[in-house]
């Protein structure tokens, strides 16, 4: 039995292997129709989500399988103070295979290592978010052709975005990856991925701001500045309009280049932005449901 608790719980030949299934998937959805017929997915989150549970929620239907689980944890036995232990228990009783979010980091771990059945971690604080990347990666992989030989700028929320810090991890095993870390001073990406970079020797450069790097990227990561995150309503007023992407900026980027978004969006990409070809964030959603139908049809080791 295998979990995903990080992007590099598969090697890049396991990803490459996972990828080719949904992009099979996508342009094969009848074949898939009845793969998980009888199985059971239980999505157990909580904190609010939108994309994500929607997204698992869809991938496993896709599958011709069911859903059960909670959106929340007011509305879980967590509010009576149940363990993550014991519900992950209680879930393998009745699901096939679980995904998990969690706002404490390691918890998805935690139910892994108590669990009988799969558990995908589908957001642990601002820790990890590994469907979000390996969603990241397709995009990229479908769109360009492969995965490698380019700057990526990564705007916004560094320090406490858990989709930045999994892309970043992920992106390191790839060849000729430069990154461009455009923040302000407050929301920085942490020190322990740029010691990483540079332990690798790895390329990277920290900026505030985003007009003096446009021109140079192939890729720019969009972030919204996570109100949730902060432990005051001040400096988050102060630093959620530091980055707005609009034509204008557009004007600098090169013709090619793609705009990403993990979503959901705040104001910090403006929706005139929405009509440009180079805008891929709807796109990633549908490939996020290509990703983990594959994911779900490789954890549970079904073969098609």
């Amino acid at each position: 039995m295998r979990h995903l608790m990080s992007p590099l719980d598969f090697t890049v030949e396991e990803l490459d292997r996972l990828f080719d299934l949904a992009n099979d998937i996508e342009n094969n959805m009848a074949k898939y129709a009845h793969t998980c017929d009888g199985k059971k997915l239980a999505t157990c989150f909580y904190e609010p989500s939108t994309r994500t549970r929607l997204s698992f929620e869809a991938a496993m239907l896709n599958l011709g399988g069911s859903v059960i689980g909670f959106s929340d944890a007011g509305s879980s036995s967590a509010a009576k103070g149940e363990s993550v232990s014991d519900t992950i228990r209680v879930i393998s009783c009745f699901a096939d295979i679980c995904a998990m979010r969690h706002p404490k980091e390691g918890a998805p771990m935690v139910a892994a290592s108590r669990s009988s059945i799969p558990v995908i971690n589908a957001g642990d604080g601002g820790h990890q978010h590994p469907t979000q990347t390996l969603t990241d990666l397709l995009t990229i992989r479908s769109l360009k052709g492969h995965i490698g030989n380019f700057t990526i700028g990564l705007c916004g929320d560094l320090k406490f975005g858990r989709t930045v810090h999994s892309l970043i991890n992920a992106l390191v095993r790839y060849p000729g990856i430069r990154f461009i870390f455009i923040s302000p001073e407050e929301l920085k990406v942490p020190s322990y991925i740029t010691d990483m970079l540079k332990e690798n020797n790895i390329p990277y450069q920290e900026v505030i701001r985003l007009e003096e790097i446009m021109p140079r990227l192939d890729f720019l990561y969009m972030t919204r500045v996570q109100k949730e995150r902060f432990f005051n309503e001040e400096d988050y007023v102060r630093l959620k309009d530091f980055y707005i992407l609009n034509k204008e900026k557009m004007r600098l980027a090169k013709k090619d280049m793609l705009i990403l978004h993990p979503l959901p969006r705040v104001n910090e990409i403006s929706v005139e932005v929405d009509d440009d070809p180079r805008a891929a964030y709807f796109k990633q959603v549908q490939y996020g449901v290509y990703v983990r139908m594959a994911l779900i049809l490789t954890l549970l080791g079904i073969h098609v």
